[in-house]
């Protein structure tokens, strides 16, 4: 990090990290991915103020039960008789 940075540590936890708005559009790339490998949460600020907060999105659960609700489709019954003659049927 330069030494013009302006980077502000969360006094309550090292993993809060305070940036300006400017610092964050130039690196928002390498900030994502410090938020995703290193869980950082990042604040982002505006003229010394508080404006939004970067950090990690937790990923629901796969679902084992009902997964595949909806993907078959169903014919009826495939092995009863049907009421049509078939030309093999007839000599």
């Amino acid at each position: 990090m330069s030494k013009t940075m302006r980077i502000k540590r969360h006094p309550k936890t090292l993993r809060i990290i305070e940036v300006p708005a400017a610092q964050f559009k130039a690196r928002c790339l390498e900030f994502m991915d410090r938020v995703s490998s290193q869980r950082q949460e990042f604040v982002i600020t505006k003229r010394g103020k508080r404006d939004a907060k970067l950090e990690t999105v937790e990923q629901e659960p796969v679902k084992i039960f009902g997964y595949m609700k909806g993907a078959a489709i169903s014919y009826g019954d495939l092995i009863a008789p049907i009421d049509v003659v078939w030309e093999a049927d007839q000599d």
